[in-house]
């Protein structure tokens, strides 16, 4: 897979992207303040084999959840938090263990973290199933704006 930073164009699909109930928590709003946010140097687009869009990462301040912030989740000097997000129709298709790997791969080798975490909502069994068959193990919740949440931290295996 290729991972890069994010183009222009594909920032503008990204804010397009909603996904099906009960993942709508995850769709975008198409303003123009989250595309800014897209195109702010912490979004990378991720091509298939065939070059092909299939989704992004992003990493630091915007992976993170503002509840497992203000829970002061979020600390280390050496730690990463990751966010991922493939386009809708590509989900639940079982692409998402190379995807994954992939990502976590390019944060190892692009930021040399001791600590790779990350944040999902507790009602997203699919994504926490990924997650732990990558090598995530669960550490605490915490509440963002009423939901759930779960944080992860990555294990090598």
């Amino acid at each position: 897979m290729n991972i890069h930073n994010l183009t222009i164009e594909e920032a503008e699909e990204i804010n397009t992207w909603q996904y099906e109930a009960p993942y709508e928590l995850y769709s975008f709003t198409g303003e123009d303040e989250t595309l800014k946010e897209l195109l702010d140097g912490t979004y990378y687009g991720v091509c298939d084999e065939q070059d092909k869009f299939i989704g992004y990462f992003c990493f630091g301040d915007n992976a993170q959840v503002p509840g497992g912030r203000d829970a002061k989740l979020y600390t280390g000097e050496r730690a990463i938090d990751i966010g991922l997000g493939m386009k809708p129709a590509l989900t639940g298709k079982g692409l998402g263990i190379s995807f994954l790997q992939a990502g976590l791969q390019f944060a190892k080798d692009e930021f040399k973290p001791e600590k790779i975490r990350l944040s999902v909502a507790a009602f997203n069994e699919r994504a926490i199933h990924l997650y732990m068959k990558a090598g995530f193990q669960k550490k605490v919740s915490f509440v963002n704006r009423g939901r759930e949440f779960q944080l992860m931290e990555y294990e090598e295996k």
